[in-house]
C-alpha cells in the first residue's frame, strides 16, 4: 500500500542522516550501520511475516505502533540533521554568545522530538466546526438546512471506537437534518470496519446518514463489503448514484461516487446524473474532482481524503504539507462560479499518529441563499 512505500522512503532517508550523524559523532560505524538495518527490515517485514504469529492485541501494536515510531523517530532525526547543517553554515558567533551556542544547539536537537510528541498527545483533540455554505438561488424549502460531515476516521489503534463514539456524542448535539460520511473508514482490513458502521448508525439526523467511499475501502477490497453493512445498519453508502430527497416542496439531487484516483479522468458517466432542477450535492472522497463537478452543475462537493494535510507547518505566511504535491484543495472551503467544495481535514492519522497544524473536525454545514 502506498502508506508502506512511503514509510519505507521515510526510514531509507531517516538511515542515510542517521549515518551521518554517527560518523559526526564517532558512533561506531557498524553498531549504527545495523540499527539503521534492524529499523529498515522491521518496517519492510513486520507487517508480512509477524501478524500471523502473534496473538492479536500484541500483533496490532506491532502491525501499527512499531512501524510509525521508526517513522516518526527518522522524520525526527532527518530534521535534526537539516537543522545542524543550517547552523553550521550561519555566520560565525562572536565568543560572548557561546553559551547561547551551545543553549541553541541542544534546543534544535530537541525541537523536533518534543513538537513530534505533541502531534501524537494531541491527534485526536477534534474541534467542531459550523461552516455557512452560500448557494445561488437555494430553494427555500433548503435554507437553513443543517448536514454534519464527518471524513477519514481509519478507526483502529491510532483512532479508537471510544473517540469515534466521542465524535458521534459531540455532533448529535447539533441536531441535524442529514449526515454524510465522505470516506476512509478504516485503514487496513485488519481494522474493525463492523464495529464503525455499527456506531455511526447512532448518528442522529433526521433525514438520514449517506456517504462514499474511500481510497482504504478500496485497497482493502471492502467497499462492497462497507456497503452491504451500510443497508444493515440504516446507512447508505452512493457508489456512482443519486438519491432524491425531498424537503417540502423542493428536493435535494444527492450524488455519491467512489474514490477517484488522482490525475485520471474524474466523475465519468456522472454528468447525467445531475438534475437540472434541484440542488445538485456530490460526496467525493477525493477533493480534486471539483473542478470538473463545477462544470458538470454540482452546487456543492464535499470531501476529504487530505487529512488538511495531517502535517501542516506554515513558513512566511505560506502552507507546507504533502497533500499540496497532490491537490490545491487541501482543507476549508472553496468556490468556482456559482459551485462551492468543502474539505474536511477529517479525524484520523494515516503513517504517523500526528497531527501538526491540521486539527481534526467534524464539520456542521448550513446551506444559506446567496
Amino acid at each position: 500500500m502506498i502508506q508502506d512505500w512511503f514509510g519505507l522512503a521515510v526510514c531509507l532517508a531517516g538511515g542515510v542522516c542517521q549515518i551521518a550523524v554517527g560518523r559526526r559523532l564517532k558512533i561506531n560505524p557498524v553498531l549504527n550501520g545495523s540499527a539503521v538495518g534492524v529499523a529498515v527490515a522491521l518496517q519492510l517485514t513486520i507487517r508480512e511475516y509477524l501478524f500471523p504469529s502473534l496473538l492479536d492485541r500484541l500483533s496490532i501494536a506491532l502491525y501499527y505502533w512499531v512501524p510509525s515510531v521508526l517513522q516518526t523517530w527518522f522524520i525526527c532525526l532527518t530534521s535534526v540533521w537539516i537543522l545542524v547543517r543550517l547552523r553550521e553554515h550561519a555566520p560565525p558567533f562572536r565568543e560572548s554568545r557561546r553559551r547561547f551556542l551551545r543553549a541553541s544547539g541542544a534546543a534544535v536537537c530537541a525541537a523536533p522530538p518534543a513538537v513530534a510528541l505533541f502531534g501524537i498527545l494531541t491527534r485526536n483533540d477534534f474541534e467542531v466546526k459550523e461552516q455557512s455554505l452560500v448557494i445561488p438561488n437555494l430553494a427555500a424549502d433548503l435554507r437553513g438546512l443543517r448536514i454534519v460531515h464527518f471524513s477519514d476516521l481509519h478507526v483502529g489503534p491510532f483512532f479508537s471506537l471510544r473517540q469515534w463514539e466521542r465524535v458521534i456524542d459531540a455532533a448529535n448535539e447539533f441536531r441535524a437534518d442529514l449526515a454524510f460520511v465522505t470516506g476512509d473508514l478504516i485503514t487496513t482490513a485488519r481494522d474493525p470496519l463492523e464495529e464503525c458502521i455499527q456506531r455511526m448508525a447512532g448518528i442522529k439526523a433526521t433525514a438520514g446518514i449517506y456517504g462514499c467511499h474511500g481510497n482504504h475501502e478500496e485497497f482493502c477490497g471492502l467497499t462492497g463489503y462497507a456497503t452491504r453493512l451500510g443497508e444493515r445498519f440504516g446507512i447508505r453508502f452512493l457508489r456512482r448514484e443519486a438519491v432524491a430527497l425531498r424537503f417540502g416542496e423542493h428536493k435535494m439531487n444527492l450524488v455519491g461516487v467512489d474514490y477517484q484516483p488522482f490525475r485520471t479522468p474524474y466523475l465519468t458517466d456522472v454528468e447525467s446524473m445531475v438534475s437540472a432542477t434541484d440542488l445538485n450535492v456530490l460526496l467525493s472522497h477525493n477533493p480534486d474532482v471539483f473542478p470538473v463537478a463545477a462544470e458538470m452543475g454540482f452546487d456543492l462537493v464535499l470531501s476529504g481524503h487530505t487529512h488538511g494535510g495531517q502535517v501542516n507547518v506554515e513558513i512566511l505566511h505560506q502552507q507546507l504539507d504533502i497533500a499540496r504535491f497532490f491537490t490545491p484543495y487541501v482543507k476549508g472551503l472553496y468556490r468556482q462560479g456559482g459551485s462551492s467544495a468543502y474539505v474536511s481535514a477529517g479525524l484520523g492519522t494515516i503513517g504517523i499518529p500526528v497531527r501538526l497544524g491540521a486539527r481534526p473536525e467534524v464539520t456542521l454545514h448550513t446551506l444559506c441563499a446567496s
